[in-house]
């Protein structure tokens, strides 16, 4: 396998992210959203995040954008500023190799370091064996599924909810709650 790096993402990769985003909405339940953004819209929505203080990361390959994988609020009001939802985009060719997972753990590693104490998955597609795969390897365990919340393609499409708690999860209580 090329050499792969994890960093945290910049303005200039998303182009990249774009192109792998655009292609899961033309082309994939995990997400569902129906009209891909264009490049313009993501870096409104990159900024909000790491403005928001989230974290986003890409994975390369030999200096190329595999994937992308990031953090932002599980919900808007203040009761849920510890708690996160992750995405986690591949490119087609790149599903299967470990990326994925390693995107997972990172994103992880860095939620634990700034604080949050829970995270939650939203899966497009109780079929995505794939993403509940990876998620239930990095500790996630399945809080439940809601049938038939998303039309796409002309079908009905499930999410699956899965949570891990982050550093002391609910163990204690913030410094600053």
């Amino acid at each position: 396998m090329p050499a792969l790096e994890i960093r945290p993402t910049i303005e200039a990769d998303l182009s990249a992210v774009t192109e792998i985003y655009e292609h899961a909405v033309r082309h994939g339940t995990a997400t569902f959203e129906l009209i891909p953004p264009d490049l313009a819209e993501m870096t409104r929505r990159f900024r909000a995040l790491v403005d928001g203080g989230y974290p986003y990361f890409v994975a390369t390959l030999d200096g190329e954008v595999a994937g992308y994988a990031y953090a932002g609020a599980y919900r808007p009001r203040p009761a849920y500023r510890f708690t996160v939802e992750n995405s986690i985009y591949l490119r087609p060719a790149n599903h299967r190799r470990g990326i994925g997972l390693r995107l997972l753990h990172r994103l992880i590693e860095e939620c634990e370091r700034r604080g949050y104490r829970q995270m939650i998955a939203v899966i497009g597609d109780s079929a995505n064996a794939g993403s509940v795969g990876v998620h239930t390897a990095c500790g996630f365990q399945m809080i439940g599924t809601h049938p038939n919340v998303g039309l796409k393609f002309g079908r009905w499409l499930d999410t699956v909810m899965m949570q891990r708690a982050l550093g002391e999860g609910a163990t204690t209580l913030p410094a600053d709650s």
